[in-house]
C-alpha cells in the first residue's frame, strides 16, 4: 500500500503544512495532532478541487455546508492563533506554492478513499519525496481501512454481515485524540476569501437549511451528545419513523469530518459500559451497525473504483431502463401522486436531507416503479444530499436497485402507499411536507387517488390540479419491473 512515507531519523522540523479535507475538526485529528507533536510551525491549509473528474464534483448541498464548515473551522483556529489558508486549484500545484512560500519541511493530511483521491495522494508522495519534504498521512474517517479487514479465504467482503463481524473482532478501542497545542506560523500567508467561492447554489433551494442545521465541529459534538443521552434507547424502534426524532442525524458532521467515526465509536462504548442492559445493548449495537454500513460502502468503493457508475452484477449491464426524462423530472420535483415519495423528495429539496426510510421508499419507485436507471437518482442525491457521500450513495442505490452488493433481492419492491401507512400512520411527516393534503382525512392521505370526491372537496384537494395524479399504476408497474428483472435472472 502507498499510504505513508516516514524518513527515518526525521523529527523536529520548522514547520508543517497540515492540509485540511474531509477532516474539518481540530480533536481526534491525527493529522493535526501529530504535526503538532513535532514542535513545528503549523500551516492550516484547505485547498478547494475543482478538478475532481466527471459527474462527482461536490454537489450544490455539499457546497452549501462546506461553507459554513470552513467558517468554523477557520473560527476554532483563530482562537488558537492559527489562520485558516484558503486555496483553490489542482492540490499538487498549490500544494507546491505553500511549500515554496513558507519553506515548509513536511506535509501531513488524513486519507480519503475515493479512487480520484487516491490517486492524487499518490501524486502528492512522489513529488515531494524527490525534493525532500516529509509526507505523512493518517487513518481518520474510518474505524477500519479497506486493506484492514478481509476474508480469511482472501478477496474483499461482499456481504455486510459477515464484514461487519469481522471488524467488531478488529476495532482496537483508541482514546480520541485531544486538541493539541499548536504554534503558528508567524508570517503572513495569502489566503482566497471563502466567499468569493461562490459555494451557494444557484437557484438557492436550501430554503429551511439553516432552521435544520449548524455546521462545525462543536456542534457535530452536541448533536452527539443529545443523541447518546437522550435518544439512543430508542433507536431501534423510532429510526424508521420520518416525523420522529429518531436518527442521530449525524452524517453529515461525519461525511465532512467535523466528528470521527472514532468519537462516535467511543461515544456509544460509554455508554455500554454505564448502562450495560440488554434494551441499550441492542439499541448501541443496531445504532452502530449503521456506521458499519459506511464502512462497508467504502471497503467497496475501494475494491471496486467503478461502483458509482457500473452495477456490481454485471448481469445488470444489459437492463432496459426506461428514458423517461419527464417522469425523472416529476420524481425530482415531488409530483409522482404518491405522497410519501413526494413527501421525502420535498424535503430533500428544502433542507439537503431525507429520512433513511423514505430514501429506500424514493428509490424503490424510481428504478422499480417508473424503471428510471439508478444512477439518475444518485447523481440527484448526490446535488442535493448535505452527507451525499460518493461510497454511501453508490452502494446504497445499487442496493435499492438489486445490482449491488448485498443488494435486496429484485422482487423486493417497496408499495409507497403501504410504507406511508405503516412508518407515517398519522401522516404527520406527509402532512409537513406535502401541505395541500393536510386537510385529508388520515384514512386517505396515503393515497388521494382513492379517496372520495366528497372527502377530496372538502380537503380543498383537486386530483391534477393542486395535487397530482398517480404517475403509474402500482401493481402494473410492479408486475413489468418482475417481468424484466426476473429475464435478468
Amino acid at each position: 500500500m502507498i499510504w505513508v512515507i516516514h524518513k527515518p531519523g526525521v523529527t523536529a522540523m520548522n514547520r508543517i503544512i497540515v492540509w485540511f479535507r474531509q477532516d474539518l475538526r481540530l480533536s481526534d485529528n491525527p493529522a493535526l495532532f501529530e504535526a503538532a507533536r513535532t514542535g513545528a510551525e503549523i500551516i492550516p491549509l484547505y485547498i478547494l478541487d475543482d478538478l475532481t473528474p466527471g459527474i462527482w464534483k461536490p454537489g450544490g448541498a455539499s457546497k452549501r455546508w462546506l461553507y459554513f464548515s470552513l467558517q468554523s473551522l477557520s473560527e476554532d483556529l483563530s482562537s488558537l492563533g492559527l489562520s485558516l489558508i484558503l486555496r483553490k486549484g489542482d492540490p499538487l500545484d498549490i500544494l507546491k506554492e505553500v511549500v515554496k512560500e513558507t519553506k515548509s519541511s513536511g506535509i501531513y493530511w488524513n486519507r480519503r478513499y475515493e479512487p480520484f483521491h487516491i490517486e492524487k495522494d499518490v501524486a502528492v508522495n512522489r513529488e515531494f519525496s524527490k525534493i525532500g519534504i516529509e509526507c505523512k498521512n493518517f487513518k481518520a474517517s474510518l474505524l477500519l481501512e479497506p486493506h484492514e479487514v478481509s476474508p480469511k479465504s482472501g478477496g474483499y467482503f461482499k456481504v455486510f454481515t459477515p464484514f461487519w463481524n469481522s471488524c467488531l473482532k478488529s476495532i482496537e478501542t483508541e482514546k480520541d485524540l485531544p486538541v493539541p497545542s499548536l504554534i503558528p506560523y508567524k508570517k503572513t500567508i495569502a489566503s482566497e476569501d471563502l466567499s468569493d467561492w461562490k459555494l451557494f447554489p444557484r437557484p438557492d433551494w436550501g430554503a429551511e437549511f439553516d432552521k435544520n442545521w449548524t455546521p462545525g465541529e462543536k456542534h457535530a459534538k452536541k448533536r452527539l451528545q443529545t443523541f447518546s443521552e437522550k435518544c439512543i434507547e430508542e433507536y431501534p424502534y423510532h429510526r424508521d419513523f420520518p416525523y420522529e426524532s429518531g436518527t442521530s442525524l449525524l452524517s453529515p458532521h461525519l461525511h465532512f469530518g467535523e466528528i470521527s467515526p472514532r468519537q462516535i465509536w467511543n461515544a456509544v462504548q460509554k455508554i455500554l459500559a454505564s448502562h450495560p442492559g440488554p434494551e441499550k445493548k441492542q439499541a448501541c449495537e443496531k445504532y452502530l451497525s449503521e456506521i458499519g454500513w459506511r464502512e462497508f460502502a467504502h471497503h467497496l468503493l475501494y475494491r471496486i473504483p467503478g461502483l458509482p457508475t457500473k452495477p456490481f452484477k454485471q448481469n445488470f449491464e444489459a437492463f432496459p431502463w426506461s428514458d423517461n426524462k419527464d417522469f425523472l423530472v416529476l420524481w425530482q420535483k415531488g409530483k409522482t401522486g404518491y405522497p410519501i415519495v413526494d413527501a421525502g423528495m420535498r424535503q430533500l429539496w428544502r433542507i439537503g436531507w431525507m429520512h433513511n426510510r423514505v430514501r429506500m421508499i424514493v428509490a424503490s419507485f424510481l428504478t422499480k416503479h417508473l424503471l428510471i436507471h439508478w444512477i439518475e437518482g444518485e447523481k440527484w442525491f448526490y446535488d442535493t444530499l448535505v452527507d451525499a457521500d460518493l461510497a454511501n450513495n453508490a452502494a446504497g442505490w445499487q442496493w435499492v436497485a438489486g445490482c449491488g452488493a448485498d443488494a435486496a433481492p429484485y422482487f423486493r419492491i417497496f408499495n409507497p402507499i403501504l410504507q406511508s401507512a405503516k412508518f407515517d400512520p398519522e401522516g404527520k411527516y406527509i402532512k409537513k411536507w406535502v401541505p395541500e393534503l393536510a386537510n385529508l382525512p388520515t384514512k386517505y392521505i396515503h393515497n388521494p387517488a382513492e379517496a372520495p370526491e366528497e372527502e377530496l372537496r372538502k380537503a380543498g384537494v383537486v386530483l391534477g390540479v393542486t395535487y397530482p395524479f398517480p404517475l403509474v399504476d402500482l401493481a402494473e408497474g410492479r408486475k413489468k419491473a418482475l417481468e424484466l428483472y426476473s429475464a435478468l435472472n
